[in-house]
């Protein structure tokens, strides 16, 4: 359809949704989404005039623990014309050679309700029709606003909805409010079981009550001046945000801000006031890792270091009032803090009369998966796997059986049962004050790195071992039982550890094979009578393999030449990399358009190829000189090719395939490879099955869409 001429003036359209307390840590992407979404729905239906800036500039997205809301400029009340178009037969059928209007003809025009000559003609690249053109007035704003409302709620990323009262409504909170505004003018719709209105709510304490929104344009204005709420949301962070570091600068200190933290507090005041406290340096001698997580996971308080980065005995916290006297107000979270700060003491402090060691009989009784046994079992799973991969890798045996074995010995602890995000990190602490080497300490801490996406990685080799041993384990296992992602399901965050391994092989540079490992992994659970088929092990393998394109986009590389080497699908993570710069290398080359031209004219004739065909080449019956030259550098230089892609050095060898653009193009030029004769035919396809062998060895050229990188 095409927009006609609209018939109204722009103006500011206002969309604000009011709720209980909304999730403060999804708080952000709901908002974002919500307000996208409207902007986006408007504007396909023709309601938003263009920016002639930019489409970023004309929306503005509002977000506080009680509201979702969004701010539209150039919204106009009613859409413009509709012209319908429909299309017709062709006019070769529409009209006999006499000019007459054909039962086709007619019969379209009667369906449209029009005479023949009122149809008009369609002129295509692919011919011309008949047409009926038609137009429709527009639809008002009014008129649509509840079901763009309505559609947009119903897609928002909200993993659990809730019900409330007796009505049916299902939202992540219960509604109470709703206001939507076109300018100063109320516009009329009923979303979630609640009626629009012109009334928004004040903050909690400091201006309960109604607040009448006059225009759509003063929104945040009036819900700051009069009810004391700062609805931008990114404003509300940056005051948070200096406030903290003000106050962080008055201790001689300063406030390590987390962006994750920080916008979680956002998400739970709506006029933000920082207060500083204080905690008793006594419990400075607790590892600062529970002493932050206390503060910050559980707390939602900003902790402080020197300049030399150590904690210091203070805190910030974000408060959602004002309040008269401060003091109390600090004294009570002060409170609050030292009875948290006081249970990690007393686990601390327990936990110390106890090695790591002693506590591996404990993890019999600490489940990994009802399949697959308990974390004891997994456990002496990881050790084999270390022991296997340290050997491959050159590593310390002993050191990383060792840090395998006591990597999980933390998780019966008192502290990480306290404070399960400290996994690994406490194991550390334990294992020095155990009189582990730091070696083994620090691969206890970090055998569960990357956590995630631009995570660090061990720093050392023997963590590096015992991570990639419980990934590879974690992988088999999972795959065994059949719980495999699917969709966007991903419950054991599979894709998260397959990304992981190969992260670290590849950005450590240990050249492991990822059949292998998954071979050996199985081979561990079949010793503890745990059945991997074949099928599973060979579906653990593609799902790592398959995680190669996303590693090495976001490394840099260019889409073609990930599928040109993902078409041979390696197993080595770092054989991949050393392929897929030797390919970035190669198409620089003079001869990489015409020979990847080549190779996909090849893997066209051979996909029409019967697979029965006989591959081996004879020379006897190489009748033209041009198949003759190829075949004959062919057999020159295979041997010499095989012996450089077996050590890996793909560089070199794609440097001596180059060799083969003038022999081919001569070849294409010069032979009819489908010859009638099905004894040169068969012969030719065969030295082409060789020839593109040769190149498959390293990648499927014909992949390569140019010598430009498609990214």
């Amino acid at each position: 359809m095409n927009a006609g001429k609209r018939a109204s003036a722009p103006r500011d359209l206002l969309v604000e949704l009011g709720t209980e307390e909304l999730p403060p840590k999804a708080l952000k992407r709901l908002s974002v989404e919500f307000a996208s979404g409207i902007f986006n729905w408007l504007k396909e239906q023709g309601f938003v005039e263009a920016n002639t800036e930019s489409e970023s500039n004309q929306w503005q997205w509002y977000a506080s623990p009680r509201r979702l809301a969004v701010v539209i400029e150039k919204v106009i009340s009613r859409q413009g014309n509709q012209v319908i178009e429909r299309r017709g037969p062709a006019l070769a059928a529409a009209f006999d050679k006499d000019g007459q209007p054909t039962r086709a003809a007619t019969g379209f025009a009667g369906s449209c309700g029009v005479e023949v000559g009122a149809l008009e003609t369609l002129k295509t690249d692919k011919g011309e029709w008949l047409v009926h053109r038609s137009e429709t007035p527009g639809k008002l704003l009014n008129d649509v606003i509840e079901e763009c409302i309505v559609d947009v709620i119903g897609r928002l990323p909200i993993p659990k909805r809730m019900r409330w009262g007796s009505g049916d409504a299902e939202f992540v909170r219960p509604v109470h409010w709703l206001v939507v505004l076109h300018g100063g003018d109320l516009l009329d719709a009923n979303v979630l079981g609640v009626s629009s209105g012109r009334y928004s709510q004040g903050h909690r304490f400091h201006a309960p009550g109604r607040l009448n929104i006059t225009s759509a344009a003063r929104y945040a204005e009036i819900l700051k001046d009069k009810g004391s709420v700062w609805a931008d949301f990114e404003e509300r962070k940056l005051e948070i945000y200096l406030q903290v570091e003000k106050l962080a600068a008055k201790l001689k200190g300063q406030a390590v801000i987390d962006d994750v933290l920080l916008d979680e507090v956002t998400g739970l005041v709506e006029r933000p006031e920082s207060i500083c406290g204080r905690f008793d340096e006594a419990f400075l001698e607790v590892p600062t890792e529970c002493l932050v997580s206390s503060m910050s996971d559980h707390q939602k308080y900003f902790h402080v270091v020197d300049k030399s980065g150590s904690l210091m005995p203070f805190f910030i916290t974000v408060s959602n009032i004002r309040s008269s006297d401060p003091a109390r107000v600090r004294t009570g979270n002060e409170r609050v803090l030292r009875a948290r700060l006081s249970d990690a003491d007393f686990f601390w402090r327990g936990d110390l009369a106890h090695t790591l060691e002693s506590r591996l009989s404990e993890l019999e009784g600490l489940m990994f998966h009802n399949a697959l046994g308990s974390v004891a079992d997994k456990t002496r799973r990881i050790v084999e796997i270390a022991r296997k991969v340290a050997r491959q890798v050159e590593g310390d045996v002993d050191a990383c059986a060792r840090a395998a074995l006591l990597c999980k010995a933390d998780l019966v602890t008192a502290m990480v049962g306290e404070f399960p995000e400290l996994e690994g990190i406490m194991g550390r602490y334990y294992a020095i004050n155990d009189g582990e080497t730091t070696d083994i300490a620090r691969a206890i801490e970090e055998h569960y790195r990357p956590r995630h996406a631009g995570d660090a990685l061990p720093a050392e080799l023997t963590g590096r071992v015992v991570a990639m041993a419980d990934k590879i384990d974690t992988l088999t296992g999972i795959y065994a039982t059949g719980e495999e992602p699917t969709g966007d399901k991903d419950p054991y965050g599979l894709r998260r550890t397959a990304l992981g391994l190969i992260r670290i092989i590849i950005e450590d540079g240990i050249d492991l094979d990822i059949a292998q490992l998954v071979e050996f992994s199985a081979a561990q659970f079949e010793r503890q009578d745990i059945k991997v088929s074949r099928q599973a092990r060979q579906r653990a393998v593609a799902f790592v393999v398959d995680r190669y394109p996303a590693h090495f986009a976001a490394s840099g590389f260019a889409v073609d030449e990930i599928a040109a080497v993902g078409s041979v699908r390696p197993l080595r993570p770092l054989d991949v990399e050393k392929r897929l710069r030797a390919i970035a290398a190669f198409r620089t080359l003079p001869a990489a358009v015409s020979l990847a031209a080549a190779n996909k004219r090849i893997a066209n004739i051979l996909k029409k190829v019967d697979a029965s065909i006989e591959r081996s080449m004879d020379f006897d019956r190489l009748v033209e000189p041009a198949e003759t030259a190829l075949a004959e550098q062919l057999v020159r230089v295979s041997s010499q090719v095989a012996s450089l892609v077996q050590r890996s050095d793909y560089d070199d060898a794609l440097e001596v395939l180059a060799g083969f653009r003038e022999s081919v193009d001569r070849f294409f030029d010069e032979v009819m490879v489908m010859d009638p004769d099905p004894s040169l035919r068969d012969n030719r396809l065969a030295l082409l099955m060789q020839l593109s062998g040769l190149f498959m060895g390293i990648a499927d050229l014909s992949k390569l869409q140019s010598t430009e990188r498609s990214q």
